[in-house]
């Protein structure tokens, strides 16, 4: 999945369990595209690669975090990327998860990263070590390489799904396959005054 974009010189990181080396049969393979092509590029890519496009979507996950763009392969495999700027706590969370580059896959390099049960995975030359990183925020942001308000954001946002459940995102719009990115981007932009001004905050 990350050869045809390597191949055209798109960076992209393989982030999560993957990336640390704690998997399992029920993995996803998440791509995160930090400065993406125009998004009919990329999907021009991914299917001159070969792969077939299941589904498309954007999705904001509050109004304070960048719209991304969803590109699903199928059930277990997709690719992300941003669709507005991002603030460095966002661009922080896939470091904060673990996630290795194209050359680094190839290497079998293995990095740490927290899972979504707040645990600290960090590979051995056996496997992985796993220990909470609840009161050892400052140690596991020096660690990865991220800002402690990165951390704390992480702990507060999934802490909380654990104590209610998961709730709603702000935006979730599929996208039917005669729609582009572009132009439901433009028609959220204008029904959605709250993306309308995190377009504008950080552009």
């Amino acid at each position: 999945m990350m050869r045809p974009l390597a191949e055209r010189h798109i960076g992209a990181l393989l982030y999560g369990s993957i990336a640390r080396g704690d998997v399992s049969p029920t993995s996803d393979i998440d791509i995160f595209i930090p400065n993406p092509p125009a998004p009919t590029i990329l999907e021009a890519l991914i299917e001159g690669a070969g792969y077939g496009i299941e589904s498309r979507e954007i999705i904001q996950a509050t109004p304070s975090y960048a719209a991304k763009g969803y590109i699903y392969i199928d059930e277990g495999r997709c690719y992300s990327f941003p669709l507005m700027p991002m603030r460095p706590v966002e661009r922080e969370f896939y470091d904060f998860a673990g996630s290795i580059n194209y050359m680094e896959l190839l290497r079998g390099l293995r990095v740490p990263g927290v899972d979504k049960r707040l645990m600290l995975i960090e590979p051995t030359p056996s496997g992985h070590r796993e220990s909470s990183i609840i009161g050892r925020e400052g140690y596991v942001a020096r660690l990865l390489g991220v800002s402690v308000s990165t951390v704390l954001d992480r702990v507060r946002t999934l802490t909380r799904r654990r104590e209610i459940g998961r709730t709603g995102v702000y935006v979730k719009r599929p996208l039917s396959p005669e729609e582009s990115f572009g132009e439901v981007l433009e028609e959220l932009l204008r029904l959605r005054p709250a993306m309308r001004r995190r377009l504008r905050e950080l552009d």
